[in-house]
């Protein structure tokens, strides 16, 4: 099916500008709506369904960003009016290989070495091809993990690229979930792309939807920082004793306010790493 919208493209120019500022603007575009961003010499690029623009949330956004002495200004115009799903599909992305033991590429791409694990991506609007850091701390520590039988939550499944790859990492069934529409239904093309049918179960919704679930092993999240705070009862509630959760989708410092909340439910950091400011945590529950 094809889809034809219309789009805002906002610039962001930020004073002084540093990319890190950049990153932490765009998670909280990404909270109000905004899908894609590109950095640009002083700022960066974001777009967003015109329909969804909310300028009273956007100006929020700026008056309530978190660097104290930042100033934000933008422009906004239209967008070109295309076939952004076309767009996608048409121009793919480069294959992305991680330590050598993970390689990730759309369909158009065949050249590609062979490596343990392969996925096949097909990215349309959703998040999680293994570019951004995040995904690939994921990905790495699921390398790692003994997944063998085990039962698993993906929560904000984007492309279901961490489904994926822990059902070829041996794991049992996993339960997958996104609030956004063509997430889940880009998640259940890429499954089908990959030869997954029966493992994983994609439901629309937010974390309310895990009472649809038994208790897992292991609940995976790369999330906001504030999603992540307001999701991790839920998440401990699904969670079987040692179950571990392992989060990503936050700056090293959010980690004090996410493990101290984390603590409260019984769940204890065992392992941080770090890439470029972004941040995972490994926590296992008491």
């Amino acid at each position: 099916m094809s889809f034809v919208m219309k789009y805002y493209e906002v610039n962001f120019m930020i004073e002084p500008y540093i990319e890190a500022y950049a990153d932490v603007l765009s998670a909280s575009l990404a909270e109000i709506g905004f899908e894609s961003f590109v950095p640009s010499d002083n700022g960066i690029s974001a777009y967003i369904q015109q329909n969804l623009l909310d300028s009273e949330k956007l100006n929020l956004t700026i008056e309530d960003f978190p660097i104290q002495g930042i100033q934000i200004s933008y422009e906004k115009s239209e967008a070109e009016y295309k076939d952004w799903n076309d767009v996608w599909e048409e121009e793919g992305f480069h294959p992305i290989i991680i330590d050598n033991q993970i390689v990730i590429h759309d369909v158009k791409h065949t050249d590609i070495p062979t490596l343990p694990y392969d996925i096949i991506i097909t990215p349309k609007l959703a998040f999680g091809t293994g570019s951004h850091q995040t995904t690939r701390m994921i990905l790495r520590e699921l390398a790692s993990m003994n997944l063998d039988g085990k039962k698993i939550v993906d929560a904000g499944t984007g492309t279901g690229i961490l489904s994926i790859m822990c059902v070829k990492r041996g794991a049992n069934r996993v339960f997958a979930y996104d609030i956004d529409e063509w997430s889940v239904d880009n998640t259940r093309d890429n499954l089908l792309l990959n030869g997954i049918n029966n493992q994983v179960l994609v439901e629309l919704g937010d974390a309310s939807v895990l009472r649809k679930t038994s208790k897992a092993d292991l609940i995976i999240a790369n999330i906001n920082r504030n999603i992540l705070l307001n999701d991790l009862e839920a998440f401990c509630s699904k969670l079987d004793d040692k179950g571990m959760l392992l989060i990503s989708g936050f700056y090293s410092e959010d980690v004090p306010s996410l493990t101290e909340a984390a603590k409260k439910y019984g769940l204890i950091p065992v392992k941080k790493e770090s890439d470029e400011n972004w941040c995972m945590l490994l926590l296992e529950k008491q």
